[in-house]
């Protein structure tokens, strides 16, 4: 039994980690053979094959990135379920394992919905993807906005300065949620919650007041309340999707035109996506790879693996499309207190 392994989308530490797993767990204890598509579903279409054998994946769990390479390539544009089922036949590969986010697993829905046995392994460092409690990547990322805010308030406090962070978040504000807890936020702005100036104002000034400077934690995808859109300057991505960024430094001189304090902006932006896994989605990446041979073997086609409470668990495609696992109002507010 051969069965090829892509990753698809953005990249995201632990990536590697969830290859290893599944190459070492289907060789030595099912007699498995893998091949990893090159660069996502570009390589399916186009035949682009390479080996993965115990050489290839040897030490590759702490890595960052993906051996395998990645892009947003769509199959159904590249003959779609004929030409992957042609390409699988070939190259004699029963099943494929598909490592992605929400746009990876509609393609990998749609496939299977035609013939094509896919099992899938959900990936983005947002957390924002139904249907499992947490996805790798996104412990990496929090450490990774966690640390850099707390070097900002380092030099925050020295020159007596409001430093706003903007991190990763589209649609939904958990990074910002989890490392503006974890860093001491003065106040966190998240897409789900529209938030006036004046409220904004109202936490840097109680900051400052007590002699503190402030620090301000915001997603990329975060509105003011006047705004009917989030903020984009950079066109659009592959996908037709705005690109997002710059919001922090939207927010940085009106709050300093209305408190005169100095503020400055720092954009994290893919110094998030880089880098070693953290231990935690290095284990948890660890996990899926292996669960995803055992949906292979049980012919969970249509399925990805997940996780509920610390239980690995199978759910079909569909429950992790069409609606994002966005912030509770309930944490929001649980972390609003903290703020100011």
């Amino acid at each position: 039994m051969s069965i090829g392994i892509l990753t698809s989308g953005g990249d995201c530490p632990g990536l590697n980690a969830v290859i290893r797993a599944a190459v070492l767990t289907g060789s030595k204890l099912h007699d498995m053979e893998f091949v990893g598509f090159r660069n996502g579903w570009r390589g399916v279409v186009e035949a682009d094959l390479m080996p993965l054998g115990r050489p290839e994946v040897m030490g590759i769990s702490k890595q960052g990135g993906t051996i395998l390479g990645s892009s947003r390539t769509n199959p159904f544009d590249g003959g779609g379920a004929a030409r992957v089922a042609q390409v699988m036949d070939e190259n004699g590969i029963d099943s494929i394992i598909a490592i992605g986010g929400e746009g990876t697993l509609a393609a990998a829905k749609r496939l299977t919905d035609e013939g094509i046995r896919i099992v899938g392994v959900p990936k983005t460092i947002d957390n924002d993807l139904s249907a499992t409690d947490y996805t790798f990547g996104f412990d990496t990322a929090v450490q990774i906005a966690t640390e850099s805010m707390d070097r900002l308030r380092t030099t925050g406090d020295s020159h007596g300065r409001c430093m706003v962070a903007e991190v990763m978040g589209r649609h939904v504000g958990w990074i910002a949620l989890h490392s503006g807890m974890a860093a001491g936020a003065h106040a966190i702005l998240i897409p789900e919650r529209k938030t006036s100036m004046d409220q904004i104002i109202e936490w840097v000034e109680s900051a400052r007041d007590r002699g503190r400077a402030p620090l301000i934690c915001v997603a990329e995808g975060f509105q003011l309340d006047t705004m009917d859109d989030a903020h984009s300057e950079r066109g659009l991505d592959a996908f037709g999707r705005p690109r997002l960024g710059g919001i922090g430094d939207q927010l940085a001189p009106e709050i300093e035109h209305r408190t005169g304090i100095e503020t400055r902006a720092t954009t994290l932006g893919h110094i998030q996506r880089g880098g070693t896994p953290s231990a935690y989605d290095r284990v948890l990446a660890t996990r899926y790879g292996m669960a995803s041979v055992t949906s292979i073997l049980e012919g969970h086609w249509g399925r990805m693996v997940a996780l509920r409470g610390t239980q690995i668990v199978h759910v079909p495609f569909e429950d992790a499309l069409g609606r994002l696992k966005t912030v509770p109002e309930s944490r929001y507010e649980e972390a609003s207190v903290l703020f100011g």
